[in-house]
């Protein structure tokens, strides 16, 4: 069908015009902008910073006094499946497992994602020398050093550099192409590391039958970026041939609690609880144990605090000071209010 080059014409004229409309300053005069319109939208991207300039001073004050300190052990503490809230933040159990990590128990939703991994996995008797994990699109996550530091065999995945979708991961230094970038020197020495991470570059929509009879395995944060709701919860399933009856997953990924629509067919996907329950009911059917689970976002004033873009390398220089303490326990994505949220599964036949 040939392109109505009549209505690009239009496209074109409006892009033009909106471009003109949003510009600070008239080039021509040096004079500011004063279309009505302008006046009224021209100080949003300074509101919105002045948001996050003060939600994380709030959660830097909160941290400084609200942190739990930290125990001797975990706490036998059954999390389920649940969204990541402050009052985790301020735990027992994450304090236990970010001293663990060396990092320090920051309100962010990674965070919570490590500590929430590393619990499970312990509560379920993972981590323990001689077991086998495979990790699915580790990046340069910091868990196959740690688990390897306490006697485990790992096999690390992440996408092969020359997949179409790699090339993002490593603008952003998410993605792995060899050991070097995997490796956490304050967690483990090299030799020790050597011997018990391999690396594999797996498609995790077509998980290969070679990846097979694991202890356990575990993704962050990987699954809401296959292409589609269906293609994450497929992934969920199917993690589950990797690893031996009596084993165990967790998976986290990104949870959607606003009420209405949301993302699909798209590079980041939205999940909703009822996409878990529909999963959850699934496991259930294939005779899998699936953890209690829990909608509740939080009743902590930093789970009422929306993160705004911009995030990370995006930040003003002015605001990069106040990145040392984020709030980035809930935030927008695409204008969707979402956290993330942790399953684990017991495979049990």
């Amino acid at each position: 069908m040939p392109k109505d080059h009549t209505n690009l014409d239009v496209q074109e004229k409006i892009k033009k015009a909106l471009r003109e409309l949003v510009r600070l300053v008239d080039p021509t005069s040096g004079q500011p902008n004063s279309d009505p319109l302008w006046v009224l939208a021209r100080d949003i991207g300074i509101m919105r910073l002045n948001q996050k300039n003060y939600g994380y001073e709030l959660a830097r004050a909160l941290g400084s006094s609200a942190m739990s300190s930290v125990p001797a052990s975990p706490p036998e503490q059954v999390l389920g499946w649940r969204a990541s809230t402050q009052s985790d933040i301020e735990s027992d159990w994450a304090a236990y497992w970010c001293n663990e990590l060396g990092i320090r128990p920051v309100y962010h939703r990674k965070v919570w994602e490590l500590a929430y991994v590393l619990h499970n996995l312990w509560l379920h008797g993972a981590i323990a020398p001689g077991k086998k994990g495979l990790g699915f699109g580790c990046g340069q996550e910091p868990l196959p050093s740690y688990l390897a530091a306490k006697g485990l065999e790992i096999v690390a995945t992440d996408l092969a550099p020359n997949h179409a979708d790699a090339k993002a991961w490593r603008n952003t230094n998410q993605h792995t192409e060899d050991l070097d970038k995997i490796w956490q020197p304050h967690l483990v020495d090299r030799e020790q590391f050597d011997q018990h991470v391999s690396l594999a570059y797996v498609d995790m929509n077509a998980i290969p039958s070679s990846l097979s009879d694991f202890d356990f395995c575990w993704s962050i944060c990987a699954l809401e970026h296959l292409g589609s709701i269906k293609k994450g919860l497929d992934f969920i399933r199917n993690s589950l041939n990797a690893i031996r009856p009596g084993g165990i997953a967790v998976h986290t990924t990104e949870f959607n609690f606003s009420p209405g629509s949301t993302i699909d067919n798209w590079p980041v996907v939205l999940f909703q609880q009822e996409h878990f329950e529909s999963i959850a009911n699934l496991l259930r059917q294939d005779g899998n144990q699936v953890d209690p689970i829990s909608f509740d976002t939080g009743r902590g004033v930093l789970d009422r605090f929306i993160d705004l873009p911009p995030y990370g390398d995006d930040m003003p220089g002015y605001m990069k000071s106040n990145e040392e303490f984020p709030s980035h326990l809930k935030l927008s994505i695409d204008g969707i209010a979402a956290t993330c949220f942790g399953i684990v599964i017991r495979k049990t036949s």
